[in-house]
């Protein structure tokens, strides 16, 4: 099926598409372009063209039938030839500036055309008058187009006047009329396809902009959560194999086995943050191929318990519990609750030490995501988590420069809220909330509530305190 078959298929206008059209919009094309380049020709060729149909013969000698004359009984002066040559030229010549001053060539071949009128002289080359009206609808001011067409009506009502010997008025007035109409019409409509053509190249230029703009934003976006999950993978296996390693340290002399159990968690850590990390940067490089490990999906709040294993393995005991159907929140969401708990145990650990304790709870009800991450702080620390509320920059919520304004970016896309300051007594408690109503499976009446059938806990520590014997 070729183009323009498919084209009228689709509701469009089977003659668009024809070949002859393209051709002819190929050359009309050409032809705007070399005007534009060379704009006095255009000009110059309408003033020949005008003179070889309508003045040329004029100029022949020829003789009018009599009979035809005597019937319609209208007697036309025949000037001289000098005074015609001059009466055509003052028709003609103001065609050269029709385009830059409409308003004034109108102007100049409305006088010349009254007063060949007025000598009683009938000349072909009047239809240069049509041509300038036609001209100043096109490119001149609407203010202009009306006093020209009330000097058209005036210059109409002359030649009725003339022609009353043989016409009557009113079919003179019609004749007459309907030619100016149809050059203002003709003139108008063209304007009109010419606005909306150039209101047409700048809606599709300003589009383009905006796709550009577009593209450069999401550019940004996208280098921003590269950046984030780069911060997030690195951070936390960096600090979880930096606190095993100076705990192996010391324990190999004291005790090998807990040294090497250290290795082999250095190691599997290592291995982790190295497949994140590939597949991270498998998405950046976009190959295509068949999806391999490095492509494995981003993790979720079912890998909390996994990531909770490796934050205990460093020295920290914590506590996860989860309440609500958790497991069926959008895949998004998981990440994002991952992420958040991800970031302030790894700052917990930072920043509180190996020998703390944390209680990770997330709970999905009432539409809402609750994301509670609280430490008991350093042993021996000050209370309120002063520590590490001063130089540290905000605790357990880390760093403003990327953790906490991490965390607040990541809660910002499901218009949640993330808070982070020293809990009631020693510590530091992050809390995120994230609304779910837009984005949940279910709606907020799927994602369960406490004690409902979807809730579990998963709790290796049997202290039945549910802070976790934080104060």
């Amino acid at each position: 099926m070729s183009e323009h078959d498919t084209a009228a298929g689709a509701g469009g206008d089977p003659l668009s598409g024809h070949p002859v059209f393209a051709r002819l919009a190929r050359l009309g094309q050409r032809a705007r372009q070399a005007d534009r380049d060379h704009p006095w020709v255009l000009d110059t060729a309408v003033v020949a063209a005008v003179f070889l149909l309508f003045c040329l013969p004029d100029l022949l000698p020829f003789h009018d039938g009599g009979e035809r004359a005597r019937e319609h009984r209208i007697v036309f002066a025949r000037p001289p030839l000098a005074a015609m040559l001059a009466l055509q030229a003052g028709l003609l010549l103001p065609l050269l500036w029709r385009r830059r001053r409409p308003a004034a060539a109108f102007a100049a071949v409305a006088a010349v055309f009254v007063l060949q009128w007025s000598l009683g002289v009938a000349l072909r080359a009047d239809v240069a008058l049509l041509v300038a009206l036609y001209s100043l609808a096109l490119h001149g001011s609407l203010r202009h187009l009306a006093w020209a067409c009330a000097a058209m009506a005036g210059a109409s009502a002359l030649v009725a006047v003339e022609l009353s010997g043989g016409l009557p008025v009113g079919d003179a007035l019609f004749f007459l009329f309907s030619a100016a109409t149809a050059a203002v019409a003709v003139g108008i409509a063209v304007r009109i396809r010419r606005a909306q053509l150039a209101g047409l190249r700048e809606r599709a230029a300003r589009l383009e902009v905006e796709r550009d703009q577009r593209s450069r934003l999401a550019t940004a976006t996208e280098r921003t959560r590269v950046a984030r999950e780069m911060h997030d993978i690195i951070g936390h296996n960096l600090s979880v194999i930096i606190t095993l390693a100076d705990g192996g340290a010391y324990a190999t002399e004291a005790s090998p086995e807990r040294g090497r159990e250290a290795l082999l968690l250095i190691g599997e850590t290592s291995r982790q943050a190295l497949g994140e990390l590939r597949r991270m940067l498998g998405v950046l490089r976009d190959q295509g191929g068949e999806q391999g490990p490095e492509f494995t999906p981003q993790p979720g709040i079912a890998d909390l318990d996994g990531l909770c294993a490796r934050i205990r393995a460093a020295g920290p005991q914590v506590v996860y519990t989860a309440r609500g159907e958790v497991g069926r929140l959008d895949r998004g969401v998981q990440l994002m609750a991952y992420r958040i708990v991800q970031e302030a145990l790894t700052n917990t650990l930072k920043h509180a030490g190996p020998d703390t304790r944390a209680h990770v709870t997330l709970a999905a009800e009432g539409g809402r995501l609750r994301v509670r991450v609280r430490d008991a702080g350093p042993p021996g620390g000050p209370p309120g988590g002063a520590v590490r509320g001063g130089a540290a920059g905000g605790g357990a919520a880390g760093e403003e420069g990327h953790g906490l304004t991490g965390m607040r970016e990541r809660a910002a896309l499901y218009g949640g809220t993330v808070t982070a300051g020293p809990g009631p007594g020693a510590g530091w408690t992050v809390e995120a909330v994230l609304d779910l109503t837009p984005d949940g499976p279910d709606g907020p009446d799927g994602l369960g509530g406490p004690g409902g059938p979807g809730a579990f806990t998963s709790d290796p520590d049997p202290d039945p305190d549910p802070t976790g014997g934080l104060t």
